[in-house]
Formats: C-alpha cells, sequence, structure tokens
C-alpha cells in the first residue's frame, strides 16, 4: 500500500513542510511546542540557507532550514537522518554562522548578539549520551557552578529512537509533535489526539495526493535518495557485525589451536572452515 503521507527526514519532504512560507504556521507551531513557553514566536522570516565563509577557502555550510523570529533572534534547524562523525563539531560550526552575520560592517558595533538556536532532530540515538530522555538542551555553562553562564546560544537535540510513546499517551503539544515526526509516513489518517489548528495544515500539505505533477516528482527523487542512503547504511552496519563475528572466531580459534584441539574440532566449534584455521 502506498503511503499518504510524506517521511518527513526527505529532504524535500522537510523544507517543504518546515521551510516555506506557505507552510510558515507549521514551523511556528512546532517551534512553539518546542519552547514551551519560554518564548513566544508571533512570526517568522526564512533566511538564505546557503552560507560561505569569510574567505573563500572556508568550507560551505547548507542549512536545511534558517530564519529569524520578530526580535531578530537566529533559527536554525537541521534533519539529520545518520549519525556523522564529528556531530557535535559540526553543529558548533553551524552555529558560527549565524553569530557572525550579526556584525555591522562600517560601523562601530558593542558586540551585543541576539540569541542563536539550532536545533536538530536526529534520527539516530547519540553514542556518547547516556539519558534515557530524548530532548537535550545544551547551553554555555559555568562548570563550578553549574548555572548557565551565556544564555544566547542555545543547542536542542531530539533523539527520534528514544521517543516511544504511543498515540494514547500524548501528554503536551510537544509530545504530539514528537510523533507525527516520527511516525508521519506510516500514518493513513490523521490520529483523532492531534485536534489542534496547526496540524489541519500539516496533514493538509503532507498528503502526497495533493502534490502537483512537479512536487511529486522531486518527491520521489528524494525519497530514492534517502531509502539508497539508508540501504547503504544498514549494509555497512550489518557487514561490521559480520566481520566482528568472523574476527571473534579466528580469535576464539587461535586459542583452541593453541590448547591442543584437532582443526576438525575448531571448525565445529567456530564454524571457520579448516584453510582457515590452518591459516592462523
Amino acid at each position: 500500500m502506498r503511503e499518504r503521507y510524506v517521511n518527513p527526514y526527505t529532504d524535500f519532504a522537510f523544507k517543504l513542510l518546515f521551510g516555506t512560507d506557505l507552510n510558515k504556521e507549521i514551523l511556528i507551531g512546532f517551534l512553539n511546542a518546542l519552547f514551551d513557553g519560554k518564548q513566544v514566536i508571533e512570526d517568522v522570516t526564512y533566511l538564505n540557507t546557503e552560507h560561505l565563509g569569510s574567505k573563500e577557502i572556508d568550507r560551505r555550510a547548507v542549512f536545511d532550514v534558517y530564519c529569524e523570529n520578530e526580535k531578530g533572534e537566529k533559527i536554525l534547524i537541521e534533519m539529520q537522518r545518520g549519525e556523522q562523525q564529528f556531530f557535535k563539531d559540526r553543529s558548533i560550526y553551524y552555529a558560527t554562522y549565524p553569530i557572525r552575520e550579526q556584525a555591522i560592517k562600517g560601523e562601530i558595533w558593542n558586540y551585543e548578539l541576539k540569541a542563536v538556536y539550532v536545533i536538530g532532530i536526529l534520527n539516530f540515538a547519540l553514542d556518547d549520551v547516556s539519558s534515557s530522555g530524548f530532548r537535550h538542551e545544551v547551553k554555555l555553562m559555568d562548570t563550578t557552578t553549574h548555572e548557565v553562564f551565556f544564555d544566547k546560544l542555545t543547542f536542542v537535540y531530539l533523539e527520534m529512537p528514544k521517543f516511544h510513546k504511543t498515540e494514547q499517551e500524548l501528554d503536551t503539544l510537544f509530545d504530539k509533535w514528537m510523533f507525527v515526526l516520527k511516525n508521519l509516513a506510516r500514518l493513513m489518517e490523521r490520529p483523532t489526539s492531534l485536534q489542534e489548528r496547526v496540524f489541519n495544515r500539516l496533514f493538509e500539505a503532507a498528503e502526497i495526493a495533493q502534490f502537483s505533477k512537479e512536487n511529486l516528482y522531486a518527491y520521489e527523487e528524494s525519497l530514492k535518495v534517502y531509502r539508497d542512503w539508508n540501504n547503504v547504511i544498514n549494509t555497512a552496519i550489518q557487514k561490521g557485525i559480520a566481520e566482528g563475528e568472523w574476527m571473534k572466531a579466528k580469535a576464539i580459534a587461535g586459542n583452541l589451536k593453541n590448547a591442543g584441539l584437532s582443526i576438525a574440532e575448531i571448525a565445529k566449534v567456530t564454524g571457520l572452515s579448516e584453510d582457515e584455521i590452518n591459516s592462523l
């Protein structure tokens, strides 16, 4: 059965839902649920998502969604489909762009900054985070007093694989957003618990049958890229497991060989061939 709604982990779908003026209401609703009253966003302005460093040799940065609210605070949102080496470094690097862009050129500037928020929606669990919680808010902190040292730079990481609530367990508006992000592509009907007005727009925008021919083609191409990438990652994982098991079997075989067991007995225990055992 064909999916009714888009997969938000694809580039096309994520930017369609959260990165277009047409669906600005969806982004504002998500952000207000995320901040949970700490601030209320009434409007956002989309900014250029492609940035170049100050020098020609600097690395280019391309953001999924980049905007500012009515107070001039910068908000950068990234959908991370898979674990990356130096992921935290990448987050810090991306944060430097909305910080440096605030410098006033050609005038005396006192370095006063507007707040910057970097929000990562992660389709993987962070290896070095022991907490079972799925939401992590990170700020610069004084390690002695454990108080926030600078409150204008905030990183929010959402570990989607750690969110396990069912529709019946959704207590907050933010729970509902997490449920939608994680399950949208698997839903065939809008859940009855998602009655807020903002979800009217989300499910309307996410319905594949309503796409124009151009958008349908763009989505299918993006979905193909996502599926190909996902298959590559899964294959690499399985290969890694297989190679790990093979190395483990070789180590066991070497110990058994040193202990004086016959080649035939070692082959039976480890599953290795006699040629592989003889080569040890």
